[in-house]
């Protein structure tokens, strides 16, 4: 949980660079609550032809912390956060970046800052 509220901390922050815990965290944490509110939608007669009330809000709050996570998860491998445009090519767009996400950063510090496993440099 404390990835997730890291991410939301950093709402529309797409400076910087985020490591895997931190994404695939805020991911996993982001799908449990989806599909929670899915269910109560079901239950309390909200859901509808394109999704439910309460997920449909849900996914409207956290769509910049996800893009924003995103970025910076594409800039810890050394790559713009523009390239999540890729999403909006169907089924191999998706693959790609989910391939990207998952690998691991750059050790060393690159354009978009210092390896975010490293102690933060004193001033």
């Amino acid at each position: 949980m404390r990835w997730y509220l890291e991410v939301l901390r950093k709402y529309a922050v797409f400076e910087g660079r985020a490591h895997r815990t931190e994404f695939w965290m805020f991911v996993l944490v982001n799908l449990i609550i989806s599909a929670v509110l899915t269910v109560v939608d079901i239950i309390i007669g909200t859901d509808g032809d394109y999704g439910g009330l309460l997920s449909g809000l849900y996914g409207l709050a956290v769509l910049v912390p996800s893009l924003a996570v995103g970025a910076r998860r594409l800039h810890d491998i050394g790559r713009g956060g523009w390239w999540q445009l890729l999403a909006l090519i169907p089924l191999i767009g998706i693959i790609v970046l989910i391939v990207w996400w998952a690998r691991d950063g750059d050790r060393s510090p690159n354009e978009w800052g210092r390896n975010p496993w490293e102690a933060p440099q004193p001033v």
